[in-house]
């Protein structure tokens, strides 16, 4: 037991200086992946959370939702497609999406927040007008959107009264039209238009890996400079493309820190944050 309770103790030592620095600042959480999907994983990221706003972070969540789309898309016997991994979007699938992301989804990790012992409210970027959106360029996709402009008067708003937001990545067109939008790229622009201090998104592997059959490969820390390099060598591909690609942009626009971690190991976010290792990969200037 007194192992237990020093091994403790040597744990809230090595928080401290963590605790201090990042006391009162802003972090962008893209929360998705098997995290979403898996009961404890679930309720180890809402403690995370909790925890972060306890000891005076201002976590701010950006969630996405596709598993649960195709259940509800599935159910109700619409056929969905895609396009470079962007579901094309119909006027019938955008309602669904809106249904799904800004209901369902939305509302569950709002409650398992509020559970957790934290105070959660859930908007979607037509709230406030947070997030003003147009169509991509590729007229095939439908309502597939990208962020024009994020007004984040709303999130300061609901932070400064104790609470902490989560934010489906539904955007507003000029025409009142609503855009489904990649919640890794909102997650981005709201890092930025916030001046975050961290970007953090949950994934589904290790990080960034030289060696994608090795999980021993991993790049620690990504400078934008190797970016480039790494692309050419097939490093930097398919899935990790994009997620590199909205770090890049955060850090470009001032982000801090950016992060990509493993939203599959227990308790990722804190041991990202508040341990001197961390976990995943840090992309940063340079």
């Amino acid at each position: 037991m007194l192992v237990s309770a020093m091994e403790k103790a040597e744990i809230l030592v090595e928080a401290l200086p963590y605790i201090k620095e990042f006391y009162g600042k802003k972090v962008v959480i893209k929360y998705g992946g098997a995290a979403m999907t898996d009961c404890e994983l679930k309720q180890k990221v809402m403690q995370d959370i909790v925890l972060m706003k306890f000891v005076g972070m201002h976590p701010v969540i950006v969630h996405g939702g596709g598993p649960e789309i195709n259940q509800m898309l599935a159910r109700l016997g619409i056929e969905s497609h895609f396009h470079n991994g962007l579901r094309i979007t119909t006027g019938e699938i955008m309602e669904i999406v809106e249904m799904v992301l800004g209901g369902k989804v939305n509302k569950e990790i709002v409650s398992g927040i509020n559970c957790a012992g934290g105070k959660a409210i859930g908007i979607s970027g037509k709230d406030g007008n947070l997030i003003e959106a147009q169509a991509i360029d590729s007229g095939e996709m439908g309502f597939v959107g990208e962020v024009k402009r994020i007004n984040p008067q709303i999130i300061d708003t609901v932070i400064e009264n104790g609470y902490i937001p989560v934010i489906a990545p539904i955007g507003r067109g000029d025409g009142q039209e609503t855009y489904n939008i990649n919640a890794d790229l909102v997650a981005s622009a709201i890092a930025v238009a916030m001046k975050a201090d961290k970007l953090v998104l949950l994934t589904d592997v290790p990080g960034l890996l030289k060696d994608p059959d090795n999980s021993e490969s991993l790049i620690s820390v990504l400078k934008l400079s190797e970016v480039d390099d790494y692309i050419k060598q097939g490093i930097i591909a398919g899935g990790m493309l994009p997620k590199v690609k909205c770090c890049m942009e955060s850090v470009r626009g001032g982000v801090g820190r950016t992060h990509i971690i493993d939203g599959r190991q227990s308790h990722s976010i804190l041991l990202e944050i508040f341990t001197d290792r961390g976990i995943g990969t840090m992309v940063v200037n340079g």
